[in-house]
């Protein structure tokens, strides 16, 4: 008996081996991925070009701002529950569900005839996004083991770029040419090449239909919660002063659910997002600097090509091609660092440079001013974008290797969702600062009348002011971008002292090796997953003794 068993074992571990050697078949399931991902990362970009001709169409000024908010709360809210989802139904069904209300929002929004119907429909599209992102990143996690993941990191990061510096320009040459509502409409084709690749190519195990309820009153309050802090950054300093009513209520509304959320989570029998899985080192440090990387970043992405704009005198048509230095950098670190990763399994050394190089950006940038030349805040970019790409997807393999396959999806969606708040208040904070600068600078010198205006002149404004306001504008903005990086570098060093607290967990890998443990699959699921799957039981000795 216990030969055959032994058989039975290594027999697993050949498949296993043999799934790895097969990139062809995990390639193409990375590509239907990666379409899929662009579609959530993609849509933001278009449609902040959009935005323009769609108020002169629709009307509702007063209400544009919703169009993105409903979008990134709808996004935020249904992350968690997304991941829980797939954990507890089979994560290729609930993923190929999310595109489908993801391309469903995106043919309605086409569709809209007024400005509350864009906000709605809106929300809906976002409602699938948070499907996209975290599905992509879980069906990673179950597809390919932490250790060989590595080597597909370009791509992921590859697919962030292109968004970034394609999404305006195919945005602005969309609206010229076919119309706003393409600008939706042009989710339908790479959304349908998703659903279909998905669809024939992926296989996962067969998941049993869980019998556990599902975790209502949890998801409800965690929804609550994370609405009241989008709404509580979005709005802050801007719509509502930070000590006005409303904003104090959403603040207590915000605490007073996530702390019952919290409560509740210790009581459920399927928690939408368990707290056991924070007890994990690992886990909770990437939370942290997840959320910290996304306060950077976005930040870094909102002020750059402003400064360029207003203070270098750069075209805002190709908007993002002012962030190519950041962006390449990114990518080819990541690539990189991906690779290191595969070959070697170590990468505490990762966070930490990640963390060095992005605090040492942020502080280069803080010291551009009006005579900073494209060249020389180039290379600063580079260094920010480096140091982001030693942190961008290992924040994400480091939080899946840290817990168990049963709870990939809601560690994926966990991390997505630090990373998204860590947006957002950055976005917030970052941008009341740098408005606060600009408006007192502009007053000490004199330019009060611009003051009133906006404390973000396009390129087309600022040439008709007159050279004195101009000059006193370019310098006030350069002032409030000093003040938004010097916060930022200042934020970022808690994300550098946290990365030296990292274990250095041995990453799953695959082969034979790993197959042995106890719990291994004697038959092995389809396609590649084997790999992750029997790796699983040598893994979770492992966090039993980190979390011991």
């Amino acid at each position: 008996m216990k030969d055959k068993k032994d058989k039975n074992v290594k027999a697993a571990g050949a498949k296993a081996a043999g799934a790895v050697r097969q990139p062809r078949s995990v390639r193409v399931v990375l590509m239907a991925l990666m379409i899929a991902m662009l579609l959530a990362m993609l849509d933001n970009m278009i449609i902040g070009t959009a935005m323009p001709t769609i108020v002169g169409e629709l009307g509702g000024l007063e209400h544009l701002a919703w169009v993105v908010t409903s979008y990134t709360l709808a996004t935020a809210a249904s992350t968690p529950i997304w991941g829980k989802l797939g954990d507890l139904y089979g994560r290729k069904s609930i993923f190929l569900i999310s595109i489908v209300v993801f391309l469903i929002g995106s043919v309605l929004s086409g569709m809209a005839q007024d400005m509350g119907q864009l906000i709605g429909f809106r929300a809906v599209q976002g409602l699938g996004a948070g499907g996209l992102m975290v599905g992509v990143m879980a069906i990673i996690g179950d597809l390919i083991p932490p250790r060989e993941r590595g080597k597909y990191q370009g791509m992921m990061a590859g697919v962030m770029a292109l968004a970034m510096i394609g999404g305006p320009l195919v945005g602005g040459t969309i609206t010229d040419h076919l119309g706003w509502r393409w600008s939706f409409y042009i989710n339908l084709p790479l959304g349908a090449v998703a659903l279909v690749m998905v669809t024939a190519v992926l296989h996962l195990p067969k998941k049993e239909r869980s019998t556990a309820k599902i975790d209502y009153l949890g998801a409800a309050l965690l929804t609550v919660g994370i609405t009241a802090i989008v709404l509580v950054t979005t709005w802050g300093g801007t719509e509502y002063a930070w000590s006005s009513a409303i904003i104090m209520e959403l603040i207590a509304i915000g605490v007073a659910s996530i702390v019952g959320f919290l409560f509740v989570e210790t009581k459920a029998a399927e928690p939408i997002m368990p707290l056991h899985i924070f007890r994990n080192r690992n886990f909770t440090l990437m939370s942290v600097i997840g959320f910290l990387t996304g306060f950077v970043m976005f930040g870094a992405v909102l002020f750059l090509p402003l400064f360029q704009q207003s203070v270098q005198g750069a075209s805002a048509t190709n908007s993002g091609l002012l962030l190519l230095p950041m962006l390449l950098s990114m990518m080819v670190v990541s690539l990189i660092s991906g690779r290191v990763t595969t070959n070697s399994g170590k990468y505490k050394i990762f966070p930490i440079m990640g963390g060095g190089l992005m605090v040492a950006g942020l502080f280069l940038l803080a010291q551009m001013d009006t005579d900073t030349s494209r060249l020389t805040s180039g290379i600063y970019m580079a260094v920010l974008g480096a140091g982001m790409g030693f942190l961008m997807q290992i924040t994400m393999l480091v939080a899946q290797n840290s817990v168990d396959m049963k709870d990939m999806g809601v560690a994926s969606s966990s991390a997505t969702l630090f990373r998204t708040l860590g947006s957002s208040f950055g976005v917030s904070i970052m941008g009341a600062l740098f408005t606060s600068r600009v408006q007192d600078t502009m007053a000490e010198r004199g330019g009060a009348g611009v003051t009133q205006q906006s404390a973000q002149l396009d390129a087309a404004s600022l040439a008709k002011l007159p050279e004195v306001a101009r000059e006193a504008y370019q310098f006030a903005v350069a002032s409030g971008t000093h003040a938004a990086f010097l916060l930022g570098g200042s934020i970022a060093v808690i994300g550098f002292v946290a990365a030296f607290f990292v274990q250095e967990v041995p990453l799953r890998g695959a082969g034979p090796q790993q197959a042995d443990g106890p719990g291994a699959d004697p038959v092995g699921p389809a396609e590649a997953t084997v790999s992750g799957e029997a790796a699983g039981a040598v893994h979770g000795r492992q966090l039993a003794k980190e979390n011991a």
